[in-house]
């Protein structure tokens, strides 16, 4: 791989094509690599984007018609003899040639996404007799988005696509994992779908008949305390990164991508989501929503003012204890003194405080869920706008918002409690 890399510099457009083609042959190519190697090249100007395109476009249908009619005149004697060469016994083809009788035609769109897969796709729709005017149409399709996906990878990276790769070979094993989990959830699914379906239906009934004998106030307590066990998982795992510096190739390929594709001048709007106005508003929307509501006004106005009030002291304890682990020589230098970014921190605070108040007895199911996407949905626009316009690191951001989390679910959780201990403390006067 590497001597076809080196080979790029003097026959780009010819080195593209064959590896392109040979690994549809099921020749041992990265067609990943060198395609996100390609567009590398079209971010250098040494190749032009659309002949690039074009030339996967030709070398994918080329490599997979040519298997197809070798796979269509050999038949299954061909797998029989040769298939051992190129790691596709009788066993293996039945498993693969199988997927494709269930999925149809349509899995070849996407054949080529999934190593393993992508180089027998041709091979099997011969043997399996699969008409060519339904083979022809998903097969080009699936070429064609394949080279689009990966070559605008390599040119959206630009001189970060090393970078990127570095990153990728780094977590490759937890990638895997997460693959490997995923196409086992598929495959049972498929081959167990009546068994799994009656497995959850069975579990769905116990379920209902057990939470009919839990009160509602003791299940939503349950899963705040999750969701806080959750956010102090990842405020630790942040605060390993943090300690040993372990932010720069996240901060690089965010900062990249923000300022290559993600961040518009229409996104200078959530500025306004971050100014005193907008915080004081909905603040105010808030005090008046808990007096309007008339339901344990007095400890929603405390959980009020002790989240936003609280916000500072907590903060700088953050601050504080790693400037101390700093001063003792625990660690080296930290990538930045802004970790967790105080804005972020309050603005995570604040919305997430007030939406929490907002839609604590509403009635309609659906209304949290629209309302936190939404303010998920400004919460990200607000950091993009700060990545792209100042200074701030992105990964002071994200700490922010975590570290803001753990506030704010840690609050939730303590005052859900003490409600649940003075409605039970009313319960016994009355």
């Amino acid at each position: 791989m590497s001597y076809l890399i080196s080979l790029f510099e003097q026959h780009s457009y010819l080195i593209l094509f064959l590896g392109i083609f040979l690994e549809l042959m099921a020749f041992p190519i990265s067609g990943e690599l060198l395609m996100s190697y390609a567009g590398y090249f079209v971010y250098q100007g040494k190749m032009n984007y659309i002949l690039a395109l074009l030339t996967v476009f030709v070398s994918g249908g080329a490599g997979i018609t040519i298997t197809y009619w070798i796979g269509k005149a050999g038949g299954y004697k061909l797998i029989e003899k040769y298939g051992k060469y190129i790691h596709l016994g009788p066993e293996r083809y039945k498993k693969v040639s199988a997927w494709f009788e269930r999925s149809g035609s349509k899995l070849l769109i996407f054949a080529y996404f999934i190593p393993g897969v992508r180089h027998f796709t041709g091979y099997i729709s011969g043997i399996s007799r699969i008409p060519f005017r339904k083979f022809i149409f998903p097969a080009y399709t699936g070429a064609f988005l394949w080279g689009i996906c990966f070559i605008t990878l390599g040119k959206v990276l630009g001189p970060q696509w090393k970078v990127f790769h570095e990153a990728a070979s780094k977590y490759f094993v937890l990638f895997i994992i997460v693959i490997a989990v995923l196409l086992a959830g598929f495959f049972a699914y498929r081959f167990y779908k009546i068994q799994i379906k009656n497995f959850f239906i069975h579990l769905l009934k116990w379920m209902t008949g057990r939470l009919k004998t839990i009160r509602a106030t003791e299940i939503f307590l349950i899963s705040l305390t999750v969701v806080l066990i959750g956010m102090v998982s990842l405020m630790i795992g942040l605060a390993q990164d943090y300690l040993y510096d372990e932010f720069r190739q996240f901060n690089d390929i965010t900062e990249y991508m923000v300022d290559s594709i993600v961040y518009t001048n229409w996104m200078n709007a959530f500025v306004v989501f971050q100014s005193i106005i907008s915080l004081g508003s909905i603040i105010a929307i808030t005090i008046i929503r808990i007096w309007g509501k008339g339901r344990n006004r007095i400890l929603e106005f405390l959980l009020l003012g002790v989240s936003i009030a609280g916000a500072k002291p907590f903060h700088d304890l953050i601050s504080k204890t790693f400037s101390t682990l700093q001063s003792i020589g625990f660690f080296g230098k930290f990538h930045s003194a802004n970790f967790p970014d105080r804005n972020a921190f309050v603005m995570f605070i604040i919305y997430g405080t007030c939406l929490f108040l907002l839609v604590r007895h509403s009635k309609k199911s659906y209304t949290p869920i629209y309302t936190s996407l939404l303010v998920l949905f400004i919460l990200a626009g607000i950091a993009i706008v700060n990545i792209a316009q100042t200074n701030t690191l992105p990964s002071d951001i994200v700490g922010g918002y975590v570290y803001g989390g753990v506030w704010i679910f840690f609050n939730f959780l303590l005052f859900e409690m003490l409600r649940l201990v003075l409605d039970k403390y009313k319960a016994g006067i009355e």
